[in-house]
C-alpha cells in the first residue's frame, strides 16, 4: 500500500471525472463531506474496502458507511420505512447516518456491512461528495480519511499528513463545514442513538414525534463508531490450526492443503476481502471450523482480531450475524 503516488485534485469538473475513473477501477478517493474527510471506495468491491482498512490501518473490521447521492438510491439498498423517509425529509443531504435492514439483493460487500443483516447509509450535503457520488452512481463506502486512532481530517492537508503515498487520491474543496462525525441513528424497532453527532437527538425526536431515543451502549454493535465486531458462525471455530482434526473443515492462507483457501499467494488484502465469503461457506457445512495462522501484521491484525471474536465461547455474548 505504501508508495503509491497520491494524486492531489480539485473539485473541477475533470478532476471529479479523474476521481470516479479511479473508484471505478477499485482505487480509494479521499473527499470532503460536511462532517469529515471520507476515504472512499468502491462499497460493492471487496478488495477496495479490504484497501480502506488497510490504508487506515484499522484494526477490526467495523461497519462503515455507504455515502450514497441520493434519497432514491438509498433504497436501492436498505429497506425503507416512514420514519427514514421523514428523517431523509428532514436532515439529508446532512450529517446523519440511518442504519435499516439491508435488502437481500443489494450487493454491497460484507467487509461493508461487517457480515451483519444491516446497512448504514448517508446522502452527505458537501457540493463536491455530491458532484462526485452522483458522478459514480454507486454506493462509496468511505470512513474518515485518517489513520486509525488520529485525529479525524477536515481538510485536504490533514488528508495528506496522515495518508499520503497509501491512497490513489485526495479530492480538495476546502475545509469541511460541520468538522464532526455524523450522527447514526438506528430504525429496527424503536429509533436507537449509536453515535451522536452533527445533528441532535432532540432535533431527531422532535421529527419523528416519538418518545426520547433509545441509546445503545451493549453488545450486539451494530453501527460504524462502535467498538466491537459481530459476525460469529453457528458452527465453533478454531484458531491457529496446522490440520484438521474430527470432521472440522480448515479455512487456509498460504501455499497448504485446505477446504477453502483466503489467499493461496498469502496476501492479506486478498484475505481480507475473502473472509466473511469464506467463513459463510464453511459456515453452511454445519462442521467446525479450523482456521489456519494468519500474520499478525497489517490487515492481518484485523482478520485475527475478527476470527478472534468469532471463535469466543458462545456464552461470551459475542453474538452472530443479524
Amino acid at each position: 500500500m505504501m508508495g503509491r503516488k497520491t494524486e492531489h485534485l480539485s473539485a473541477a469538473p475533470a478532476d471529479i471525472t479523474r476521481a470516479v475513473r479511479i473508484l471505478g477501477s477499485g482505487g480509494l478517493v479521499a473527499f470532503p463531506t460536511e462532517t469529515v474527510y471520507g476515504l472512499g471506495g468502491d462499497a460493492r468491491d471487496d478488495r477496495a474496502v479490504a484497501a480502506i482498512y488497510e490504508a487506515k490501518g484499522r484494526p477490526s473490521f467495523n461497519p462503515l458507511i455507504a455515502h450514497l447521492p441520493s434519497v432514491e438510491a438509498a433504497r436501492r439498498y436498505v429497506a425503507w420505512s416512514d420514519q427514514a423517509e421523514a428523517l431523509a425529509r428532514a436532515f439529508w443531504p446532512g450529517p446523519l447516518t440511518l442504519v435499516l435492514p439491508s435488502r437481500d439483493w443489494h450487493g454491497i460487500s460484507p467487509l461493508v456491512t461487517a457480515g451483519l443483516e444491516t446497512l448504514a447509509v448517508r446522502v452527505p450535503a458537501h457540493p463536491a461528495a455530491r458532484a462526485l457520488l452522483s458522478a459514480f452512481d454507486g454506493p462509496v463506502a468511505a470512513p474518515s480519511a485518517n489513520p486509525s486512532g488520529r485525529i479525524s481530517p477536515t481538510t485536504a492537508a490533514h488528508v495528506s499528513a496522515g495518508l499520503d503515498g497509501r491512497i490513489d487520491a485526495v479530492l480538495d474543496d476546502g475545509p469541511c463545514t460541520v468538522g464532526l462525525e455524523s450522527t447514526i441513528l438506528g430504525l429496527f424497532g424503536h429509533p436507537t442513538l449509536l453515535r451522536p453527532g452533527g445533528v441532535s437527538a432532540k432535533e431527531i425526536t422532535r421529527v419523528l414525534g416519538t418518545a426520547p431515543l433509545a441509546h445503545n451502549s451493549a453488545e450486539p454493535i451494530i453501527a460504524p463508531g462502535q467498538l466491537q465486531s459481530h459476525y460469529a458462525p453457528a458452527s465453533s471455530v478454531r484458531l491457529n490450526a496446522s490440520e484438521r482434526q474430527g470432521d472440522e473443515v480448515l479455512l487456509g492462507f498460504g501455499d497448504m492443503a485446505c477446504d477453502l483457501n483466503l489467499s493461496h499467494s498469502g496476501d492479506l488484502v486478498e484475505a481480507a476481502a475473502q473472509l466473511f465469503a469464506a467463513l459463510h461457506a464453511l459456515d453452511r457445512t454445519g462442521r467446525p471450523i479450523a482456521v489456519a495462522p494468519i500474520p499478525q501484521e497489517g490487515l492481518g491484525a484485523a482478520i485475527n482480531d475478527r476470527l478472534g471474536r468469532a471463535a469466543a465461547p458462545r456464552d461470551s455474548g459475542v453474538p452472530g450475524a443479524g
